[in-house]
């Protein structure tokens, strides 16, 4: 059995389609989601659907993203903040129409059935952003940590490598788990398109959103599948670019 991690899609069916063919994941292998289902490509609803199916056939772990936190707030509550309108979310609103109720309640059922975060048996976390309490995610806080965190990453690039774990100074949240894989910032922000590693953690979001590729990366192995730039397969539209 493989684990397949799959990073930040955006609506991106299309690279999302394209990476699983590339993939081509068996019915016993488990795929992992790290969220962000939405907002960035004109695709949202259809790539809800899309995976709602998805896990009809496959073994799936869905997690939420802070974009499909909004989503859902839109979708069940009418909240539509400005700057969600700006980051995507008027493209998922786009993609949106003509959805009637019935599948639009589907959609909500998905969303909230979206896990905060996946601990597996090999003390591997999966998670869309980070985490901040240094005890580990059973004592988080406040829940939407989870979706919109930045200084695991931050925290885990800026380490010195050179800096034993057992050294008094280093970051306890980097003991906690055998290994981290995140989405949520993309690494095209650095200039890479392949998923990054630091201090144990693993960023698989090689921003589709933008003019990266989608990516999928086998936990035990590292093999690592990619989608085309996504930008590629949607000529006509900006994305979040």
């Amino acid at each position: 059995m493989r684990t397949l991690v799959i990073g930040d899609i955006h609506g991106g069916l299309l690279g999302l389609r394209q990476l699983l063919e590339r993939a081509a994941p068996g019915r016993e292998d488990r795929l992992i989601f790290l969220g962000d289902y939405v907002d960035g490509w004109s695709q949202a609803a259809e790539t809800v659907d899309f995976l709602i199916t998805l896990a009809t056939r496959h073994t799936c772990i869905f997690l939420r993203g802070n974009h499909d936190d909004l989503c859902l707030d839109w979708l069940r509550d009418n909240r539509q903040p400005e700057l969600w309108l700006r980051s995507g979310g008027a493209a998922t609103q786009a993609s949106y129409r003509g959805v009637g109720a019935a599948e639009r309640q589907r959609h909500i059922q998905f969303l909230e059935s979206t896990l905060p975060y996946f601990l597996d048996t090999d003390s591997r976390l999966y998670v869309h952003a980070g985490f901040t309490n240094q005890r580990g995610v059973e004592h988080e806080y406040f829940s939407k940590t989870f979706f919109w965190d930045r200084t695991l990453w931050e925290m885990a690039q800026a380490l010195n490598p050179g800096l034993d774990p057992s050294h008094p100074s280093y970051p306890p949240r980097l003991r906690l788990y055998r290994e981290v894989y995140i989405g949520h910032t993309p690494v095209t922000r650095l200039g890479y398109t392949t998923p990054q590693r630091a201090a144990g953690i693993c960023n698989v979001d090689t921003g589709a959103a933008f003019k990266g590729p989608l990516s999928a990366l086998e936990v035990s192995s590292g093999q690592l599948w990619q989608s085309d730039p996504v930008h590629l397969l949607y000529p006509e539209e900006q994305g979040r670019n």
